[in-house]
């Protein structure tokens, strides 16, 4: 694999979630390439539709260059995944079609009615992410697995739509489904004007707490992964839950403040979770969880 092609990756990544590049970045080389590759493509993908001025592609030209990958060339991300599918056999190119499924979505759907439509949004642009995931942090095709990576995907994109409520109004969309603002008694305009109170909270509250079933479902079987697989993956949960955290802190101010967790706070959590794995030194890549 070229050298500085994967170093545009994972700059990519680096620029793009510090999160997920901390989480990630002590991976053995083959696998952290991988994750690399995979967010660069995402990310691609995504800039594509909230910032098409900027992106080098229309999703429609993704699509089809995807869909034609053996030839295709002008960008970085051709090659990178031509190395990526050819590297890991398991991996599927489903996932990432449905991806872009997802992100077509957010041109016509703008406003979320059910809990049931949001949960399909979270699945296509997130928890496919997990089954891309799946085949390059473990060598095994594991059922459970994959439902659980699934789940996490599904609940770190609820933390992402907690914390951009305000940044996505501003773009037209609003994820929080109408029913839960029905429940709590919660209007559009209120929305609109960015009010925060009980109603609010218990809202945001309610919504994260989907999110929490989903992590803690994704959480469920971190021991049958490879030991750094493991590790990174509860990593990046870790990192994502502080997210939440952050809101709180902020007085569920969502609307002007961006939840940012502090790199001081991300090291206190990488010792807790290194902790927790017992095995702070052990970089042994087929050891199970402890």
């Amino acid at each position: 694999m070229n050298e500085h092609i994967m170093q545009q990756c994972e700059e990519a990544m680096r620029r793009g979630s510090t999160s997920f590049y901390h989480a990630f970045r002590d991976l053995p080389e083959r696998r952290r390439h991988a994750v690399y590759v995979i967010y660069a493509f995402c990310r691609l993908i995504d800039d594509s539709v909230d910032e098409p001025d900027t992106s080098p592609y229309t999703i429609h030209e993704l699509r089809t260059k995807f869909m034609e990958l053996d030839k295709a060339d002008g960008h970085y991300i051709w090659p990178a995944l031509r190395w990526l599918f050819g590297s890991f056999p398991n991996l599927d190119r489903r996932p990432f079609l449905s991806q872009m499924d997802g992100q077509l979505s957010d041109l016509t759907l703008l406003r979320y009615e059910t809990m049931e439509q949001l949960e399909h949004y979270c699945y296509l642009v997130a928890g496919t992410v997990g089954e891309m995931l799946l085949p390059v942090l473990r060598d095994d095709l594991h059922a459970e697995a994959a439902e659980a990576g699934i789940a996490l995907g599904k609940g770190m994109q609820i933390v992402n739509i907690i914390r951009d409520v305000g940044e996505d109004l501003r773009r037209g969309r609003r994820y929080v489904p109408a029913e839960l603002m029905r429940r709590h008694g919660y209007a559009d305009e209120e929305l609109e004007r960015g009010v925060i109170d009980g109603r609010f909270v218990a809202m945001i509250d309610e919504l994260h707490a989907q999110a929490a079933a989903w992590f803690a479902k994704g959480l469920s079987n971190l021991e049958t992964y490879p030991k750094r697989s493991g590790l990174a993956v509860a990593l990046a949960a870790a990192f994502y839950g502080a997210i939440f955290e952050q809101v709180r802190r902020n007085e569920y101010d969502v609307f002007t403040r961006r939840a940012v967790v502090p790199d001081e706070e991300k090291g206190m959590l990488l010792m807790r979770v290194l902790s927790a794995f017992g095995a702070a030194g052990d970089a042994s890549d087929n050891a199970a969880v402890s």
